[in-house]
């Protein structure tokens, strides 16, 4: 059984419009201890105690959890007054929030505008499984690479998100699961505490990460703080369609995981299904990854493979796959394609995906086939898409015109 949970009302409709009208206040998530510093500065903390501060907000934001200046007990009340009257640590608004009959769980948020924007919404996806719980998280409204067999791709790019928003889809997913420490279940969580925990994140949702380098690699530093969210490098994976100029980047100056969604093993066919691939071809994607920094039998590259009926999936394409890889230590992940509305592809018979599976174990790679999740509430591989684009015609003439509205009255 599927549920979703619409959490939108007509109160937060009419707030958003409201919100719309005035500048939001800077938030303090998402900035390095530098410029969380350098913002205090601004706000008139004396600059003996900016080091002290910083370590405090750093602590409340990344260890506690906390999302509101008025749970800070071991800063004065008056500070807290005064930070809440400069910045804010609010979350997104969850929108909706879908929880599939497997387990999955997708949420829908709702970011406020960006200078003269709209409001803008991206999908994070929850995926339990046994002994660790990964979150899927996205980097950018909506997609400029139009990979044809994936739905988020039919979506235009809206907009980078910064490192707030990045960090802000695992911190509130960390509240809805109960998974911050030394805090009793928020309000509204849906798990309990002792449940579901985010072990892993993967920068494999909405978006291309390594078009979005800075904000993106700004927010796994964060996220890999030890003195904070305290995530493994090890345990954050980045996956890329093939940014061949910011691959090398990505293993100096962030140190993660990697994973190339591939998908093709021929120049002409991966054009088709991975357009970037016509600006950056396999054989300079293959160097990128056999120099990618640290590379070696524990730090493997992560290979993605959606299976195609009668597109990608023969055995030829299994042993040029294995010759394609040589030299490079990879782990292949077979995705057995999740259909979606409009779509013209088909998913690979079992059997057929078991014997391309075969083959290239045979050859010395793990191939785990990954088990589909999600499929019942659109949460699985290339399935994630916004709902900025399908808003009701008459839902964003009613917030134009309260936005325009709220012009005039300043």
């Amino acid at each position: 059984m599927t549920l979703t949970l619409d959490l939108t009302s007509a109160q937060t409709r009419a707030a958003l419009g409201a919100n719309a009208r005035t500048p939001e206040k800077p938030s303090l998530v998402g900035l390095s201890r530098e410029e969380m510093a350098e913002a205090l500065a601004v706000a008139g903390i004396p600059e003996r105690q900016r080091r002290m501060r910083v370590q405090q907000l750093w602590h409340w934001l990344y260890v506690r959890g906390v999302s509101d200046f008025s749970q800070m007990f071991n800063i004065s009340k008056d500070l807290r007054a005064e930070l809440d009257r400069h910045f804010t640590v609010a979350r997104p608004e969850v929108v909706e929030e879908q929880i599939s009959n497997d387990g999955t769980r997708k949420w829908l948020f709702r970011f406020p505008p960006r200078g003269a924007g709209r409001p803008v919404e991206v999908e994070t996806v929850y995926i339990p499984e046994e002994g660790r719980g990964t979150l899927c998280i996205s980097s950018q409204v909506g997609c400029t690479l139009t990979c044809s067999f994936c739905h988020t791709g039919t979506q235009k790019l809206v907009r980078n998100l910064t490192a707030e928003e990045i960090l802000a889809q695992l911190l509130t997913a960390r509240d809805r699961l109960g998974d911050f420490p030394e805090r009793d279940t928020p309000d509204g969580a849906i798990v309990p505490a002792e449940g579901r925990k985010v072990s892993n994140i993967v920068m494999m949702g909405m978006g291309e990460p390594l078009y979005n380098f800075e904000n993106v690699k700004k927010a796994l530093l964060i996220a890999s703080d030890g003195d904070g969210l305290s995530l493994s490098k090890r345990r954050i994976t980045l996956s890329t369609s093939g940014v061949v100029p910011e691959i090398a980047r990505t293993g100096e100056e962030i140190g993660v995981m990697l994973a190339i969604s591939l998908h093709a093993v021929r120049d002409d066919l991966r054009d088709m299904l991975v357009p970037i691939n016509k600006k950056y071809p396999l054989e300079a994607l293959m160097d990128a990854c056999r120099n990618y920094p640290g590379l070696s039998n524990a730090r493997r590259i992560t290979f993605e493979y959606v299976m195609l009926r009668d597109v990608n999936d023969s055995l030829d394409d299994a042993k040029e796959l294995v010759r394609l890889l040589r030299g490079i230590p990879a782990k292949i992940n077979l995705i057995p394609f999740n259909p979606w509305p409009g779509t013209n592809y088909q998913c690979s018979e079992w059997e057929t995906i078991e014997k391309f599976a075969d083959y290239i174990n045979q050859a010395g790679y793990a191939s785990p086939i990954r088990t589909p999740r999600g499929r019942d509430i659109l949460a699985a591989c290339g399935q994630l898409k916004s709902e900025s684009e399908r808003m009701r015609k008459s839902e964003r003439l009613a917030l134009e015109a309260m936005m325009i509205a709220g012009h005039g009255e300043a």
